[in-house]
């Protein structure tokens, strides 16, 4: 009989965020987890090391989304273009329709961190951003 193991227990070692959630970045970078560039392990991965920055924030830091860290473990065909026009300010993302599940909130507070982490996209101050609560 095979016993699956305990998701605790299989996590116990990986890096955690201030939520207690796992770090999956960190767990990538520390050599913990090793994506696979296809299904069959085939092929390579191919990452796009580019920051796109999202000023239309207000008064909270702008977002740095960096395609480098997305790329590490998705083929760039998961989000675009269905999910992410691939156009500069072609996508009219907002909080609201994030946690309606659109555009970042597809993965985000499902198989990706939490949208309650704000500084690990809401990172680069600006003049008329508060000094971070974080």
């Amino acid at each position: 009989m095979v016993i699956l193991q305990n998701p605790s227990d299989a996590l116990a070692k990986f890096p955690m965020d201030r939520r207690q959630a796992v770090n999956w970045v960190e767990a990538l970078r520390s050599g913990l987890i090793n994506p696979r560039p296809s299904l069959t392990g085939e092929g390579e991965m191919v990452t796009m090391d580019i920051d796109v920055i999202m000023n239309n924030t207000e008064l909270m830091p702008h977002v740095r989304f960096p395609h480098k860290t997305h790329t590490e473990w998705l083929d760039c065909r998961n989000c675009h273009d269905e999910i992410f026009a691939p156009v500069n300010n072609g996508n009219p993302v907002t909080m609201t329709k994030i946690y309606k599940g659109q555009y970042c909130g597809v993965c985000h507070d499902k198989v990706a961190f939490s949208l309650f982490v704000c500084e690990r996209c809401h990172s680069v101050p600006h003049k008329e951003s508060p000094k971070a609560w974080w």
